[in-house]
């Protein structure tokens, strides 16, 4: 645990990054994989994730992230994009899963299943899309401390266009929209901030016991 204690104090959200270095493909498998294994909502998974290396897809994906230059800087660009209009779809499909990887029969799921889908399809899209959308800022913490395991930079990142994201990579046409996006990669030796102190609440300001 110390171990991961200190891989936590080594990372932090690069600013620029080392074109010229690129994740292995060892790495980026088992940072998928990490990614894979993240806990969601009854472990449903409502979204897709979005491995990116075109450079001529980063540079337009660029822009509409307000020309941050780790879009297109870093190893790849990662973008979580969850499912819109999740429903009982998506639900049969898990359970089907479930039923496949258990060697269950279908009709043994069927409480399980009905649970599901009298919580989340009932209510209005609006929710549903937001609570799909948070599911996937479980997947980015798991490849944020995954990365930091293996030493491999991994910055979070909020500041870019949604709607500009769909757009670019067809992600409504799919019954997707990008939520949050993270890039990884190696920080470049000219990145200031590797050198600041990390600044967080202290443990009296931060935590509650009851």
């Amino acid at each position: 645990m110390s171990n991961h204690i200190e891989n936590l104090n080594w990372r932090y959200a690069v600013k620029k990054y080392d074109a010229s270095k690129k994740v292995s493909a060892e790495d980026l498998k088992t940072l998928k994989e990490a990614i894979r294994l993240s806990p969601s909502a009854y472990g449903l998974q409502p979204y897709k994730v979005l491995f990116i290396e075109n450079p001529e897809v980063r540079e337009k994906l660029k822009a509409a992230a307000y020309g941050q230059t780790q879009i297109t800087d870093a190893s790849q660009l990662v973008v979580f994009a969850s499912i819109t209009d999740f429903g009982n779809p998506e639900i049969d499909s898990y359970i089907n899963n479930i039923a496949n990887t258990r060697a269950l029969a279908v009709e043994n799921l069927e409480g399980y299943s009905n649970m599901m889908k009298s919580s989340i399809s009932p209510l209005p899209l609006e929710a549903r899309d937001n609570w799909s959308a948070k599911q996937t800022y479980l997947a980015l913490g798991n490849l944020l401390n995954a990365a930091a395991t293996l030493h491999i930079d991994a910055t979070p990142m909020e500041g870019f266009n949604p709607g500009q994201f769909d757009e670019i990579l067809g992600l409504t046409e799919q019954g997707l929209h990008a939520t949050v996006i993270a890039v990884i990669g190696y920080r470049h030796n000219e990145d200031a901030t590797q050198h600041q102190k990390k600044v967080r609440k202290s443990n009296e300001e931060l935590f509650i016991n009851l």
